[in-house]
């Protein structure tokens, strides 16, 4: 009995379902099954079910065909995945292209600049310089010249006789004594300093070029992230532009629904994208005209916007406060920064896989503060504004 079910499934192996003979260059499709080339094919094409075949071969092709054909489906969808992906690629790459063109012509039009002004500078110091050696020189030939006169004066006087060298010997004598030489010098100590200083524009070109090189490395390894305000979340308070890219704070309670997305108490707003993955990069310009505040950073999204809201890392919020001339690091205890410029513009970078969220900034690079944490779930940007006429406005 072995032996004739062994025999059954090595006919089985060795014929094609569809033509019940020996196979003829055998095709196996990844279902498992053999099939003749020819005989797989002319199935392939033909609308209907092959006549001839047993119901337990149609099945057996109807079986692989859908196999076949989901496999098409699920290539055709993986195909259209990478195509979308592809074109984000080259949307990013082009991004990047258009700022390298940007900043390194913003760099040669500052390089350009930094080279006339340095070569002015140089001009004129050599200009003073020529002229104080004229001046010198004038002053030498003066100074020899006096001299010049007095010891005539004197050989002068001692080829006269012992009766007229006496004659107002004492006056000469009083004129060459007094008549010491002036010490003129070829380079005045303020031009001195000049030409001593003349290194220090250099070096403070050096450090604009080494802020470039950084800025430029930093916005090619981050994405701009393309930002807009979200309606749905902003408290009523907030003025949000038509473009979604302003906000502006305001006494005055907006008419809006009442939603669970929308916060009630903090004066906040949070963006419609969220990030769960990534490096992303955004820069917000903050007006705070009459003395208000403003808040900016990260949130999970699921942050309560009901009630009371702490901010701080704990309640999943990673934020920087700029109030009053000062910036405030919202940690688990607030902290005031101290930084050498109170910034306009802040620059907020998101590195989700590491846990980063960095604030410099925008204007002078300097950091501000990182935050190291990290993420799980959705990270959305996240803004807060309070005082009369303070506003907030976002760049990419």
């Amino acid at each position: 009995m072995a032996s004739a079910t062994s025999l059954t499934t090595l006919e089985d192996e060795v014929n094609c379902p569809i033509c019940q003979g020996i196979l003829r260059e055998p095709v196996t499709i990844d279902c498992g099954h053999n099939f003749c080339r020819s005989c797989l094919t002319r199935y392939c094409e033909i609308p209907g079910p092959e006549p001839g075949l047993l119901p337990s071969s149609q099945e057996q092709i109807h079986r692989c065909l859908e196999f076949l054909k989901n496999e098409r489906e699920d290539i055709r969808r993986i195909q259209s995945r990478e195509d979308q992906r592809i074109q984000v690629l080259l949307a990013q790459i082009a991004t990047k292209r258009e700022k390298v063109i940007s900043e390194f012509e913003h760099m040669c039009w500052f390089l350009e600049r930094q080279q006339y002004l340095l070569l002015t500078e140089l001009e004129e110091l050599g200009g003073d310089i020529l002229k104080q050696k004229n001046e010198f020189e004038c002053l030498v030939q003066n100074e020899i010249c006096r001299f010049n006169a007095l010891i005539s004066e004197l050989k002068e006087k001692l080829e006269r006789p012992a009766k007229e060298l006496l004659k107002d010997i004492r006056s000469t004598l009083i004129r060459c004594e007094t008549r010491k030489c002036r010490k003129p010098e070829a380079v005045s100590p303020d031009l001195g300093e000049r030409i001593r200083d003349f290194p220090q524009q250099a070096l403070q070109l050096q450090k604009e070029i080494k802020m470039f090189l950084e800025k430029l490395l930093f916005e090619l390894d981050y994405e701009p992230a393309h930002i807009f305000l979200d309606p749905q979340t902003a408290h009523p308070k907030l003025l949000l532009s038509e473009d979604l890219h302003q906000a502006q704070f305001s006494y005055k309670w907006q008419t809006s629904l009442d939603s669970p997305l929308r916060f009630d108490r903090a004066i906040c707003v949070l963006a419609q994208a969220g990030f769960v993955g990534g490096r992303h990069t955004w820069v917000i310009a903050v007006d705070l005209a009459h003395g208000g505040s403003c808040t900016m950073g990260v949130v999970n999204q699921d942050v309560q916007r009901k009630g009371e809201l702490k901010f701080r890392p704990e309640e999943g919020i990673w934020a920087v406060r700029l109030a009053w001339g000062f910036v405030s690091a919202l940690g688990s205890f607030p902290t005031r920064l101290s930084l050498e410029e109170n910034p306009r513009q802040i620059r907020v970078s998101l590195d989700y896989e590491v846990g980063w969220v960095t604030f410099s900034n925008a204007t002078t690079q300097e950091p501000i503060y990182t935050f190291t944490t990290s993420f799980i779930g959705k990270i959305f940007p996240f803004f807060g504004l309070w005082g009369r006429g303070s506003s907030f406005s976002l760049n990419p």
